[in-house]
């Protein structure tokens, strides 16, 4: 039997209540999807003037630690991968697309709405829980290049982040250097994520519940992500 069948094999009432926390978490916290820089550090970034490297080497690892939808997204590219060349090869170009148009956007003031970047961010968390789960193989007989899709959903990233710095109106004087110095924060909080999963990954990979269990964690993937689109769509409509 496929991996696929296998895993359909979870129980459904499991399934449904994966997707009603989620929903109730979406209906009471709707806050906390908000894929945003925290008040404080917003504040900062409109203040400060000058090259202030090592404050934004910080904001920029903690942007990525606390980035849930960044790190949702990492979890699902890394969750079959076992090699450490094979994670290098795909941590390294989604790395590159989200620090391309990030200071892209930033240095030319190109920006789109928040709203449905973030979306798209969301559908890049739900396109590889579907992807993991063998959907798109399954329903349409075809394998997307999960490379080049990486490194579009970078692009994503990395403009949604964009989008929100052009916001802060942050000063001319020293951008060029404070990006620089918030994108290798972004990288290095990148790497400290990603070896916190790898360790976690590493401990569930070595029992036998997490092939039984693989369906159920991409599905709640694929759900966080939905989650992420409705709340952005949401925000687009009502704003």
């Amino acid at each position: 039997m496929s991996f696929f069948g296998t895993m359909q094999r979870v129980p459904r009432n499991r399934l449904m209540l994966v997707f009603g926390l989620l929903a109730l978490s979406f209906c009471f916290g709707v806050d906390a999807f908000a894929h945003n820089v925290a008040e404080g550090d917003k504040g900062y970034i409109q203040e400060s003037s000058g090259v202030l490297f090592f404050p934004f080497v910080y904001l920029g690892a903690k942007h990525m630690v606390t980035g849930y939808d960044h790190l949702l997204f990492l979890f699902g590219v890394i969750f079959f991968l076992y090699r450490m060349k094979h994670i290098a090869i795909y941590v390294t170009l989604f790395a590159v697309g989200h620090s391309t148009t990030m200071l892209f956007g930033v240095l030319t003031g190109i920006s789109a709405n928040a709203y449905i970047i973030d979306a798209i961010i969301g559908l890049s968390v739900v396109y590889k829980a579907l992807d993991n789960l063998g959907a798109f193989q399954r329903w349409f007989g075809v394998q997307p290049n999960t490379k080049a899709a990486t490194l579009v959903f970078g692009f994503f990233h990395g403009f949604g982040l964009a989008t929100k710095i052009i916001e802060f109106e942050i000063s001319p004087d020293g951008l060029l250097a404070n990006l620089i110095a918030f994108n290798i924060g972004v990288e290095i909080g990148q790497l400290l994520a990603l070896a916190a999963i790898l360790i976690l990954m590493g401990f569930w990979r070595r029992t036998s519940s997490f092939m039984r269990h693989a369906f159920a964690a991409n599905t709640i993937l694929m759900a966080a992500g939905f989650v992420l689109v409705g709340y952005q769509l949401v925000g687009f409509a009502v704003a």
